[in-house]
């Protein structure tokens, strides 16, 4: 019995010792990765005050080289362009890339605020950077905010970078399906997003290791999660506190609001994303635009019909590039495919301006 018990005692005392390196080996990755996270934001991160926000950007390469300004999605931030920035700046770019309202180091404004007033933001950007034009480019929600700034500010576009948003109105489809089949529909997948909105954590420390937690994808990219995080008034920490609330997403309810009455919602920034067109918005465009169009069963944004109309109609200035079997994730999926096509569409660009 004494002999059993030793054992069990041994291997009690292994195992503690085991869970004890391993939390040790969690914290030291975690102080080693805030380290270098912060000398990266020393280096990269920059801030403007604008008469909306004191907004947060990052930075990559030198300012004569072409000026390349990047909206991320929703939910994620300027770091989104961390693994592809360096290619583009080794091919002779300026990368600009923000954090726009309740994403990364942007705080949400106390007034209200929309799409154009990010763009109102960029403009702002440009001009204290002394750059007089810019591709501008965006990814989802970003990418409709790709779309607001050409509507706003056409003079100040070089072309247009559009992967999987801002080249056709949001609801779209949406209004192609029944409200009853979209309910049902939304009130099945909604539970894991409101749950992951209201997640908090006791510490930053506790919040990433969650994050990265036998996910190489999200290991890779602790940055963009590191740049998320928020320390609450009570001391604990979520992930983009807000972001559901400024976007008008916080239940089913808001976005069935969103889709067929937005103008019942009471958040201008989702509003401005519902009643954007880029058809109407494009219909004279004089600029090359590059649309990276996803097509797979997983992306919610089934658009190529609406993106081969949209190129039909302007041949001449836009180029449509199709990936099958890819998600709303494009870039992350396909980051050699993404270069390619961006660093094709450079020279386009180039001759467009020469032309003129």
């Amino acid at each position: 019995m004494k002999k059993t018990l030793s054992i069990i005692s041994l291997c009690l005392s292994v195992l503690l010792s085991s869970a004890q390196d391993e939390a040790m080996q969690d914290s030291l990755f975690f102080l080693k990765t805030k380290a270098e996270f912060v000398k990266f934001e020393e280096k990269h991160g920059h801030y403007i005050q604008t008469p909306n926000v004191n907004m947060h950007y990052l930075t990559w390469g030198k300012p004569g080289g072409i000026p390349i300004v990047w909206a991320h999605g929703t939910g994620s931030n300027a770091y989104e362009m961390l693994g592809l920035a360096d290619s583009l700046v080794k091919q002779g770019c300026y990368v600009i890339s923000i954090d726009y309202y309740g994403h990364g180091f942007t705080p949400i404004p106390e007034k209200e605020v929309s799409l154009y007033h990010v763009a109102d933001d960029i403009n702002l950007l440009l001009s204290h950077l002394k750059i007089k034009k810019a591709v501008i480019g965006g990814w989802s929600r970003g990418g409709s905010i790709a779309t607001a700034f050409y509507d706003a500010y056409p003079d100040r576009v070089l072309g247009l970078i559009l992967e999987d948003g801002g080249s056709v109105a949001w609801a779209m489809n949406d209004h192609k399906e029944p409200i009853d089949s979209l309910t049902a529909k939304l009130r099945k997948e909604f539970p894991e997003y409101e749950a992951f909105q209201k997640m908090t954590f006791d510490s930053e420390f506790k919040a990433c290791k969650l994050w990265v937690e036998g996910d190489a994808f999200n290991q890779k990219h602790i940055f963009q999660s590191l740049a998320s995080l928020k320390q609450h008034a009570a001391g604990n920490w979520s992930f983009n506190p807000g972001m559901a609330e400024l976007c008008g997403v916080r239940s089913v309810e808001d976005f069935l609001t969103l889709t067929y009455r937005p103008y019942a919602s009471t958040q201008l920034f989702g509003i401005s994303n519902s009643l954007l067109n880029p058809k109407v918005i494009y219909r004279n465009l004089d600029v090359p635009l590059l649309i990276l169009d996803p097509v797979s069963e997983q992306d919610q944004f089934a658009f190529e019909t609406e993106n081969i109309k949209l190129q039909q109609a302007h041949p001449e200035w836009i180029m449509h590039q199709v990936y099958k079997n890819t998600s709303h994730a494009l870039k992350y999926e396909h980051p050699d495919e993404f270069l390619k096509d961006v660093t094709d569409f450079l020279p386009w660009i180039k001759t467009s301006v020469g032309s003129r």
